[in-house]
């Protein structure tokens, strides 16, 4: 059973990248932080936003890095060696273009579909054998371009959409996740989502 000991949520740092669709992994890490009532601090070492939440069961690190999203394994890699995780024990939230808005999925190895925060991960960790919880910011229409799409603001039905699907992860899916029936979970979300 693959116990998750490491949750990351991809984002850029700063204000103003803040709200825009890219860092949807961090609005995920940032909800468990609530949840959890959990403060995440600056951690020098980890280069981001850390915590650690633990209860009788296990523990498990909270991560945004503060890295720009092109160097994100920078702060995975650091984080995950400081405190000897193995990349199959780390679950990275992200922002993903290929599913519909506030589509959820959960998935382990795989490319990094042409996303740079992935990318750069599995070169740091030298290896793609790592959990994603892809979160659907859906596609730009035609014409416009990605780059620009995601360094945007989600409208706020489309933001609210995408939040309420979180909450439904936290409540629902995490807890699975966390105990390591990762399938169960999997599945869960899954039927859920049809």
């Amino acid at each position: 059973m693959t116990h998750i000991r490491l949750i990351a949520g991809l984002a850029n740092p700063g204000q103003e990248y803040a709200s825009t669709r890219h860092n949807a992994g961090a609005w995920f890490v940032n909800l468990l932080a609530e949840h959890i009532k959990l403060n995440l601090r600056p951690d020098h070492k980890a280069h981001g936003l850390h915590g650690v939440y633990s209860d009788d069961q296990h523990q498990c690190h909270l991560l945004i890095p503060q890295t720009y999203m092109n160097q994100s394994g920078i702060a995975l890699k650091a984080c995950a060696h400081y405190h000897k995780i193995p990349p199959t024990e780390i679950l990275v939230a992200h922002d993903d273009i290929d599913l519909p808005i506030g589509t959820i999925r959960l998935k382990f190895d795989g490319g990094d579909g042409g996303h740079n925060g992935l990318k750069d991960i599995i070169q740091h960790l030298h290896t793609k054998q790592f959990y994603r919880l892809r979160i659907g910011v859906g596609r730009p229409k035609l014409g416009l371009d990605v780059v620009d799409y995601v360094l945007k603001a989600p409208s706020k039905s489309e933001r609210a959409l995408i939040d309420d699907k979180l909450s439904l992860v936290l409540s629902d899916i995490l807890p699975i996740i966390l105990t390591g029936e990762i399938e169960k979970a999997m599945q869960r979300l899954h039927t859920e989502a049809k």
